[in-house]
């Protein structure tokens, strides 16, 4: 009897690709991963525990490979893609998924919490990136994804050290993408707006309130994020979608990608908002400057 699951069909090996994708466990990285295995690919994901490994598997046995990875253990990156091009294969599409949302207050936010923030959604992107980078480099071919979100575009209060960690792999996407272009090595950054994940609900970390002042900007925020969580716009499954597609068809990926009708409108807005506060100021911008001689 077949008991291959419907979502898994035969690989055509001469098209498959390997997909490396950080945090399978749910969200994006388990839509991104769902779609890559239905399209024929084979995707490596990692998750933090053994249960998730075995669910993960039974997605697609022989295409769906789990491995054990904490994003924040940043020396291990190096040898576990070493040890998944050794086992599995080339690695054609790294997507660094892996992340979390932090709310809170900057001056109520401890330090160690954007500490963490910086771990899991920068340095563990770039450690994954770093390893992946010889074997592509070596190919002179390779796809790489980082999941951002419009928070690396436009900011919010209460989310200052999401936001802050999202510009940061905005900016880090956009030079790599920069030093690898002769290279055959493509970098997008992927910047969502709100979709149905859990991203708001148990995956946020929150820090604790104290100081009253900030609570009329605060609460009606919060409470619009939490009214709004699991009934937003963004599907999670049209977004891997895209993502695959153009992981696997797009000739040349843009270097940046907002998914989702509100990052438009509101990263619209921003460089609106942007471009008239240069050219209101733009007398002060230029007069720093001195010529020589």
């Amino acid at each position: 009897m077949n008991t291959t699951p419907t979502n898994c069909p035969p690989s055509t090996a001469r098209s498959a690709k390997t997909f490396l994708i950080t945090g399978v466990s749910s969200g994006f990285g388990r839509a991104i991963a769902q779609r890559a295995l239905t399209d024929g690919h084979v995707v490596v994901g990692t998750v933090r525990n053994a249960e998730a490994a075995q669910a993960f598997e039974r997605l697609c046995p022989g295409r769906a490979h789990a491995r054990l990875h904490d994003v924040t253990a940043l020396a291990l990156a190096a040898p576990l893609v070493t040890a998944i091009e050794a086992e599995v294969g080339p690695v054609d599409i790294l997507i660094n998924n892996a992340g979390y949302g932090h709310e809170g207050i900057l001056e109520e936010s401890p330090i160690d919490d954007l500490l963490r923030q910086f771990q899991v959604n920068v340095f563990g992107a770039v450690a994954m990136m770093k390893a992946v980078l010889p074997f592509m480099r070596g190919r002179r071919s390779g796809r790489i994804f980082n999941t951002t979100s419009m928070g690396g575009f436009i900011t919010m209060p209460g989310i200052t050290y999401y936001c802050g960690s999202k510009f940061a792999l905005e900016g880090l996407s956009e030079a790599l993408g920069k030093e690898v272009a002769d290279l055959g090595i493509t970098v997008t950054a992927i910047a969502p707006g709100s979709f149905r994940t859990d991203w708001a609900g148990r995956s946020m970390v929150r820090s604790g309130r104290s100081i009253a002042d900030y609570d009329a900007i605060f609460d009606p925020i919060r409470a619009r994020r939490q009214a709004v969580s699991g009934r937003q716009l963004g599907d999670p499954a049209l977004a891997a979608g895209v993502i695959v597609d153009l992981a696997v068809g797009a000739e040349q990926p843009p270097a940046h990608l907002l998914l989702g009708s509100d990052a438009l409108g509101l990263v619209q807005q921003k460089l609106t908002s942007m471009t008239a506060s240069i050219d209101a100021w733009r007398a002060v911008t230029v007069s720093t400057d001195a010529p020589l001689g």
